[in-house]
């Protein structure tokens, strides 16, 4: 379910909620950081956290800093996290409850900041406590779910989880409370989101866009199995490179 087979277009088709906000991710970055146009700018200052704003009524800054980024790696990191992660739960969930998710929890990673963090004047910004309201999920099903997620993707989820602590705990000029608030945000929210949720299947994406192309049409639900796709048996390295690239990030960090 973490091994992306299909191409871009039918990425961009399977899922348009995860490329919807990787698209944002990356506009809001180039806008700001590369162009750095007025209005970039302006959002900019007016959506980053800030703890004491907050506090004199700007709630939206509890909303807005899952979009920014302080910079090219920090969007990069987390938009490829949301690409690895995020289609296998927006088929499963559907999109509005996949995009519920994500807010909901990234909401509740800034909650968290402003209720918890000492310093009034705390600033911060990124989508992590969005992608760790996904692995929230993600926890619950390897707990509780097992049947839609499977051994080997538990085993993997378990490794992706403990690398993320350790990062979140090891790196400088990370926002723990939102990483920790998000994923209890994603957890707490699985029980009523899983309630009808099916294990993730490429083919079940694949069907229901070709019986919408065909408009009734009858279906060979076998012609996908004649097909070969050129990223089958790559996934393993995108899975471990990721792993790798959690781990250097982790120690280049620590040695900076």
């Amino acid at each position: 379910m973490f091994v992306r087979t299909e191409s871009f277009k039918e990425f961009l088709k399977f899922y348009p909620i995860v490329s919807g906000l990787v698209l944002i991710n990356l506009l809001l970055w180039l806008f700001i950081s590369v162009f750095q146009f007025n209005f970039a700018l302006d959002l900019l200052r007016a959506g980053v956290g800030n703890n004491f704003l907050v506090s004199q009524g700007e709630y939206w800054r509890l909303v807005t800093p899952i979009f920014l980024h302080g910079g090219f790696s920090h969007a990069l990191f987390n938009s490829f996290s949301l690409v690895l992660f995020g289609p296998a739960l927006e088929q499963m969930l559907g999109k509005m409850k996949f995009i519920t998710v994500y807010l909901i929890a990234g909401i509740a990673g800034n909650i968290g900041t402003y209720i918890v963090a000492p310093n009034a004047f705390y600033q911060h910004l990124g989508a992590s406590g969005a992608i760790f309201g996904i692995f929230g999920v993600y926890v619950f099903m390897v707990l509780f779910r097992k049947h839609l997620i499977g051994s080997a993707n538990s085993q993997m989820i378990t490794i992706i989880f403990v690398l993320g602590l350790f990062m979140t705990f090891a790196r400088p000029n990370i926002n723990v409370l939102a990483h920790v608030f998000g994923l209890i945000g994603g957890f707490a929210l699985a029980p009523p989101l899983l309630k009808n949720a099916r294990p993730f299947s490429v083919w079940q994406n694949r069907v229901k866009h070709e019986n919408r192309s065909r408009s009734g049409a009858s279906f060979d639900p076998n012609r996908w199995n004649k097909r070969k796709f050129s990223g089958k048996g790559y996934g393993k390295y995108i899975i471990w490179g990721f792993i790798i690239f959690l781990v250097a990030l982790a120690l280049v960090n620590n040695f900076l």
